[in-house]
């Protein structure tokens, strides 16, 4: 088996894309195969250095490798001129200056749904010749079998008149030179299919077996776009989300494991998929989901690899026990700052929460949590827990009469890690400042 992932590096990649990536390398891994990365970089204008790095460092964050290229198809452009000169000797393809005014008379005097027809000419664009019968079959192994019939094909134009060869010629060759046998994209490309079958069929070469993937939709239903969030593969990096998360994710978009497990480690990913089990129907995208996933792996991470995971997110070191204290309260890294980040800057600066918890209650309440923690022999949790708990026990009140104002005075704000760890983290001295300072109308 060999597959192909062949971006083109106009922008970022996004999560459709990044899907089509995964599910080849799923399949490549499974079977033991070949997946060959391919750079479509013909668009010269934006297929910029910095694109294709782009494209280049989403895989390698989302640990994508690949056994050949990547390899630029504009730098096949003496082997595709090869291709394109020997369908017109053969007389496989023929030049037109038909231009839309001439298809759209064709079409008025024939009938819309008529397929184009041209005369060869000395000079102009380069056409692929589409007999009049027969029909040209997709053989997909998701959606079955799609029939496109001649007489409704234009003969397709494969090279512009300055010779410059059109994206469904590049293709084909590509992936018959590459010895493509599967393709695995997106469904927007299905109409493409039947023209790049004729052109292998126009070179006798045996076609690759092709599978459409579905698309992806918003929650809405809708197709996938910008509105709904639609992120490339580093804005979900940036915004905290693990590789191996978002490889699980991702897979789900459109296949299922045979007992629907939703957690599903990239090993288990390569032993089960199949595309047999993809579904023809499109898949949403539920950031919500991905959230609750991506912290089902925070908190099973080990604490000293997230740890290193955060310093290297945050650019912070020494957050080991921060970490600690406040790996079950996060779905993504980037929740990790805003709930601890107090512990390392100073308390954050939150009016409303002062104001609704450092009343004249909650001070006379901090002032008897200070006499608690201050004389503390041995300032542990447990010690910290059991001197908290005697308070609220001596007060009367509700647990959080007492913890929301101690929240408030150590982190600035209502939330916060658990209150024994945060305090004992912060230690004797930090904290009975942070409480002194609250204390002051």
């Amino acid at each position: 088996m060999r597959l192909r992932f062949a971006p083109s590096p106009t922008g970022a990649l996004h999560v459709g894309g990044a899907r089509t990536a995964l599910y080849n390398w799923l399949l490549a891994r499974h079977d033991g195969g070949t997946l060959v990365l391919r750079i479509e970089d013909t668009d010269r204008e934006r297929s910029t250095p910095e694109n294709v790095e782009q494209i280049l460092d989403a895989l390698r964050w989302l640990q994508l490798d690949y056994d050949e290229g990547p390899i630029s198809q504009v730098a096949r452009s003496d082997r595709h001129q090869e291709v394109l000169n020997r369908l017109l000797d053969e007389g496989h393809a023929y030049r037109s200056k038909a231009a839309k005014a001439e298809v759209d008379a064709f079409k008025a005097e024939h009938g819309a749904q008529r397929g184009f027809r041209g005369v060869a000419e000395e000079s102009g664009a380069v056409r692929l010749r589409v007999p009049d019968d027969g029909e040209t079959v997709v053989h997909d192994l998701i959606r079955g079998d799609t029939t496109f019939a001649h007489v409704h094909l234009d003969d397709p134009v494969i090279a512009r008149a300055d010779g410059s060869v059109l994206y469904n010629f590049a293709v084909a060759i590509d992936d018959l030179d590459a010895g493509i046998t599967h393709v695995v994209r997106g469904e927007d490309h299905l109409s493409n299919t039947p023209k790049q079958l004729l052109v292998l069929e126009a070179l006798g070469a045996q076609p690759p077996l092709y599978a459409h993937l579905p698309l992806l939709h918003g929650m809405d239903a809708k197709k996938l776009s910008k509105r709904h969030g639609a992120a490339s593969v580093q804005e979900l990096r940036d915004e905290g989300y693990l590789p191996e998360a978002l490889r699980n994710y991702m897979a789900l978009l459109g296949w299922g494991s045979e007992d629907d497990q939703t957690v599903i480690s990239t090993d288990e990913l390569i032993e089960q998929f199949s595309i047999e089990r993809v579904s023809k129907n499109p898949a949403r995208f539920d950031h919500q989901k991905l959230r609750w996933l991506n912290g089902r792996y925070i908190r099973e991470l080990s604490v000293d690899d997230l740890t290193e995971r955060l310093e290297e997110f945050t650019g912070r070191s020494g957050l080991r026990p921060a970490v600690e204290i406040s790996r079950e309260k996060m779905q993504t890294l980037a929740d990790f700052w805003p709930l601890t980040g107090f512990i390392f800057d100073g308390p954050a600066d939150d009016p409303a929460a002062r104001e609704k918890w450092l009343d004249e209650d909650g001070r006379a309440a901090l002032r008897e949590v200070r006499d608690a923690l201050a004389p503390l022999e041995h300032f542990t949790q447990d010690a910290i827990q059991a001197a908290l708990e005697d308070v609220v026990t001596a007060l009367g009140v509700k647990p959080k009469q007492v913890f929301q104002p101690i929240r408030v005075a150590l982190a600035g704000r209502a939330v916060s890690p658990g209150i024994f760890e945060t305090v004992s983290v912060l230690g004797r001295d930090e904290s009975l400042k942070r409480i002194d300072r609250a204390l002051v109308p």
